[in-house]
């Protein structure tokens, strides 16, 4: 078994916000120097059930984006492995400069081969995910952001005796696998909150065909669009790190927390409510982000 599950604890850390609500957030960044997350999680079952069949020619191919957490965190279980990977990456344009892309650079020196597609192709990801499969029929193949099955039986592992005392679970949500593990196995009195990242009216039909039940609620949290970073985000996330130690991430945590913040002023969580938000990591994107920022002559993430 090459990902195994953490001998010691998450650690769950308070965030002290005087008023009568508790909360807390789980600092699943931790779990691993460079796979980081609910992407550890989500890979966990994905890569472990696949290295049983002991497959005659290993290969892991997968989907993402230029700053992919994903494309980051199945690099590095590449080359921890020993497997050859391929990621699939949206945008021609940056097949001549990804050695300027933080993220792309990492997964090359982790021996990740780079395929470049238009997003008219990438749109179709079923027809090139059948002809992978035709080219490369012992890979595994890890749909974008690794969401299926085996990653929503992974999610199951961020919850724990530790998790089972509060009354709302929190994560940021792109694809939907780490709100639909936390739906599917947590208590039955707890009530669990999306935080959508991305403007995808498909997401709740997508979460229900991985778990069945209802104790879910989505929440727009895009604050412009996905990957869109506005000053009040860069603003909030320096001021988070500086009270309370604790980094985030622009395009997941970080908008997940603000928007938690902003629903505690709202009044939206009744009185004594233990609100517990998962940190799903990724913050390798932070120095991709600043590229960005920098060019744009703007204040940069801290």
């Amino acid at each position: 078994m090459l990902l195994k599950a953490s001998a010691e604890p998450i650690p769950i850390q308070e965030i002290p916000i005087h008023k009568n609500i508790k909360l807390f957030i789980k600092r699943e960044d931790l779990i691993h120097p460079l796979i980081s997350g609910n992407k550890y999680w989500k890979l966990f079952y994905n890569i472990n059930h696949y290295l049983e069949k002991n497959p005659e020619n290993p290969y892991v191919i997968t989907f993402g984006g230029a700053f992919s957490n994903h494309i980051a965190a199945v690099s590095a279980v590449g080359n921890l492995s020993g497997i050859p990977t391929l990621g699939i990456i949206r945008g021609e344009e940056l097949e001549h400069k990804w050695r300027d892309n933080p993220t792309l650079l990492f997964a090359r020196k982790n021996g990740m081969n780079l395929k470049f597609v238009t997003r008219e192709e990438y749109r179709h990801k079923d027809k090139l995910m059948e002809f992978l499969q035709n080219e490369f029929p012992d890979a595994l193949i890890v749909p974008e952001g690794g969401t299926n099955e085996e990653a929503v039986s992974g999610v199951k592992m961020m919850l724990n005796d530790q998790t089972k005392d509060f009354d709302y679970l929190c994560t940021a949500v792109g694809t939907g696998g780490t709100v639909a593990g936390i739906a599917k196995f947590c208590e039955d009195n707890q009530k669990v909150i999306g935080f959508k990242v991305v403007d995808d009216a498909s997401l709740e039909k997508k979460i229900l065909e991985l778990t069945s039940k209802h104790n879910f609620n989505l929440i727009d949290s895009c604050f412009g669009g996905y990957g869109k970073i506005k000053d009040e985000n860069i603003r909030f996330i320096n001021d988070f790190k500086e009270k309370y130690g604790i980094p985030l991430e622009p395009v997941y945590t970080g908008k997940m927390m603000q928007k938690v913040f902003e629903l505690i002023d709202e009044g939206y969580f009744p009185e004594n409510s233990k609100i517990l938000c998962f940190h799903t990591g990724g913050l390798q994107g932070i120095e991709g982000a600043n590229l960005l920022l920098e060019k744009q002559n703007r204040n940069l993430i801290i």
